[in-house]
């Protein structure tokens, strides 16, 4: 089962993000209790680690004990037994290279936080990050999860976990959570933004004046009980903070503010005419909107997923899938989205500052008609 740090962990990793505050209100709290739900899944993680290395079969753990719960029959079959299939799914020419409940950590870089992996294993390029989920009730979503990501970051900092990630371009996050499986693809580069945004995050949380938040993340939180926020103290001390202020002023500074917005408004948009105009405005440059793609031919590139063995009414709604929508029903079927039936365009241009890493538009009409006119 997951060991975690008393700072962060993986499964407190979201919270600790967007809630620095919180560590040190848990810090304040009794430890909790096990349950039976906690004791079930440590018996579970324990029994799938030892199959998984080959000890035994999965029906030669029947009657194991683990606290109170005991493994039988209906828990092999709605639990461990799915869940072995569902890495079958992953890894069907059993050509992935793993190890199971692996200690990583950030050694250094961030002393005390650490976690364990359920399984960390690598096929081709591609390195990966198992986590079983075997709670009923709360389905568990695999894109940007941090609890996947906080293990992903902590094994490319472990040197015994390091060779999974070595030369890999991508990374792919599975949650298997019987019986469903949940994948999300991404790279090392995403892991290693993640690993700052962690570090900012145990940093502020061990600043005295941390900052709180709440949200989905509290759900699970054990200084709830007393945080200011769920009590409704910090409410109360924004209210009295209010009350001395001069709501004349207030009045006066809205009015202010209102002028303000529309100045800005105007400014904007002066900028963007100027520049489209093809004239320079020091400090700032066009650039395009971030492109969506779309069809070239809706018609040619269905056709093209047909000839791939594709059946039209996996493609189609009341007309053919984006190709971001379609690009989800290739995956499932192994095959690549065809790249020359599309074609990503944007939908106009929004003003930026000069420092900005997008590249400028270039106003080839504007310049070229400017010039044609100087000829006339």
């Amino acid at each position: 089962m997951a060991q975690h740090s008393t700072i962060v962990g993986g499964s407190t990793a979201k919270r600790v993000i967007n809630c620095p505050g919180s560590v040190a209100l848990v810090a304040q709290m009794p430890p909790k209790p096990s349950s039976v739900y906690a004791d079930t899944g440590t018996l579970l993680h324990n029994v799938i680690a030892d199959v998984l290395d080959g000890k035994a079969t999965a029906q030669d753990f029947l009657g194991v004990v683990h606290a109170d719960v005991t493994l039988d029959q209906d828990l092999i079959d709605s639990k461990l037994l799915p869940a072995l299939a569902a890495l079958n799914d992953i890894d069907p020419d059993r050509q992935m290279e793993f190890e199971t409940e692996v200690l990583v950590g950030f050694g250094d870089l961030l002393p005390g936080v650490f976690g364990s992996s359920d399984i960390v294993g690598r096929i081709g390029d591609t390195a990966y990050i198992v986590d079983w989920k075997f709670g009923d009730g709360v389905t568990v979503d695999v894109e940007e999860n941090p609890q996947l990501m906080f293990y992903a970051a902590a094994a490319m900092r472990t040197p015994a976990a390091q060779w999974a990630f070595e030369g890999a371009t991508k990374v792919e996050l599975v949650i298997v959570q019987p019986p469903y499986v949940k994948r999300w693809e991404t790279t090392p580069r995403r892991i290693q933004l993640f690993e700052k945004e962690l570090m900012q995050a145990v940093k502020m949380a061990q600043r005295p004046d941390a900052p709180l938040a709440q949200g989905d993340w509290c759900r699970w939180c054990a200084g709830k009980a007393i945080c200011p926020i769920m009590t409704g103290a910090a409410d109360r001390a924004m209210v009295s903070a209010l009350q001395s202020v001069d709501a004349a002023d207030v009045s006066h500074h809205l009015k202010m503010a209102d002028q303000l917005e529309s100045w800005m408004r105007e400014v904007r948009a002066l900028a963007m005419q100027t520049l489209e105009a093809g004239l320079p405005v020091p400090g700032y440059k066009l650039v395009p909107k971030r492109g969506l793609r779309q069809w070239v031919d809706e018609n040619k590139a269905l056709d093209a997923m047909r000839d791939m063995g594709l059946d039209a009414k996996e493609l189609t709604e009341t007309k053919l899938l984006s190709p971001a929508q379609a690009e989800k029903v290739l995956k499932r079927h192994k095959f690549a989205l065809p790249a020359d039936h599309v074609v990503s365009v944007s939908s106009g241009n929004t003003l930026a500052t000069e420092d900005d890493p997008r590249p400028a538009v270039m106003q080839i009409g504007a310049q070229l008609s400017a010039a044609l006119g100087k000829l006339v």
